[in-house]
């Protein structure tokens, strides 16, 4: 039985929208708003702050592999960064490998898909990726 660790990042009830609009850039607000569009219709959810920088949809218990630990998240989510986009798609964003050969410019981490902006990359891959996501 894993153990369910208490996490300083958790839902929030402050104003998805207003921590968007609070975007001093212009174009990662915009980029922000259509990427939450894109969130919100793939998982038929709406999105909550988690934390005070974080958007996530839905809420599920992850299970690290490497310790057994265990804790609350979010299914999906994305953070509007100072340095860029940071999409948290899944926990292993190589499941997604196929889509990444086509989406264009960006960056990967453990779980984290980074790019600059939307402009970017392919919106069609980028939305494939969010709906596989999403499921």
């Amino acid at each position: 039985m894993g153990k369910l660790v208490e996490i300083k990042t958790k839902p929030t009830a402050s104003s998805v929208t207003e921590y968007i609009d609070s975007i001093a850039d212009e174009q990662k607000r915009k980029d922000s708003h259509l990427i939450l569009k894109m969130m919100e219709k793939a998982t038929k959810e709406k999105p909550k702050m988690w934390g005070s920088s974080l958007i996530g949809f839905g809420e599920m218990r992850y299970k690290s592999p490497a310790t057994g630990r265990e804790v609350d998240w979010f299914k999906i989510g994305f953070a509007p960064r100072k340095a860029n986009l940071s999409l948290h798609l899944t926990i292993d964003i190589q499941q997604h490998a196929e889509a990444l050969k086509n989406l264009g410019k960006h960056k990967t981490g453990a779980g984290c898909l980074y790019i600059n902006k939307l402009g970017d990359v392919d919106i069609k891959v980028l939305e494939k990726m969010i709906g596989a996501a999403a499921k």
